[in-house]
């Protein structure tokens, strides 16, 4: 019997659970809410908040402890989701892999990148936990995270799903109603259309500029009022000079 036995299996290896665990939390830091089970989110909630005390301290052994414990990937923002989305390969491998920083990954753009075509460059996890997550609880001591039951169950095993989200996130508790991002083939297509629109639209006001300039203005009445006709000088200057 496994008496005095903290944790929970979740009918995983020990090298499984903690890649597990080590993932949830990443994506947790990266989005500011996930939404799992109840049994992992009670397993994550203790690992999530002992790693954000760690961050608060803001030193270079927090750092190396938090690489030890959680590992590093490169993250992007919800924010640039949709236009990571719509690059290019190459574009998202400049994004993902270029070093922005000395020894951290910090997300600052290098200065040999076109701006306009990638105007932002990924972060690692660990420099957005040290940097934005830490900070923002320096003056809350424990209680960074909340588990929200849904009432929604899994499909399949019928198991109870919850929210972990960080307290104070700006994201709303409905994270199944957030909006999906669109694949690259779709925006691609959707551009074309609305180039081939666009396209179609300048025909059509070519056409109409053209039938107005073909329209020649209408010629006034030859028949012009009696009224309208110069009538003949009365000087007779003129009459001899005639």
């Amino acid at each position: 019997m496994r008496h005095k036995v903290a944790g929970r299996h979740l009918s995983r290896t020990t090298a499984h659970h903690t890649a597990m665990r080590r993932n949830m939390a990443q994506s947790l830091f990266q989005f500011g809410q996930i939404e799992t089970t109840i049994s992992k989110a009670k397993e994550l909630r203790p690992f999530v908040e002992r790693l954000i005390t760690m961050a608060r301290k803001g030193t270079l052994h927090a750092r190396q402890r938090l690489v030890a414990e959680l590992g590093d990937r490169a993250v992007i923002d919800r924010d640039q989701q949709e236009a990571y989305d719509a690059m290019s390969e190459a574009q998202r491998n400049k994004v993902l892999f270029a070093r922005s920083g000395r020894r951290h990954r910090a997300g600052n753009v290098p200065a040999g990148y076109n701006k306009k075509k990638i105007p932002f460059v990924a972060q690692s996890v660990i420099n957005k936990l040290m940097v934005e997550i830490g900070p923002r609880f320096a003056d809350r001591n424990g209680g960074y995270t909340r588990i929200i039951r849904l009432a929604k169950r899994r499909i399949g095993d019928n198991c109870d799903l919850a929210i972990l989200q960080l307290v104070g996130s700006d994201e709303p508790a409905a994270a199944t109603d957030r909006r999906k991002s669109t694949s690259r083939r779709r925006v691609v297509t959707q551009n074309r259309i609305r180039r081939l629109e666009g396209k179609a639209a300048g025909k059509r006001s070519r056409s109409r500029a053209k039938a107005t300039a073909s329209k020649k203005p209408e010629r006034a009445k030859s028949d012009v009022e009696d009224g309208d006709r110069p009538q003949p000088s009365d000087d007779p200057s003129r009459e001899e000079s005639k």
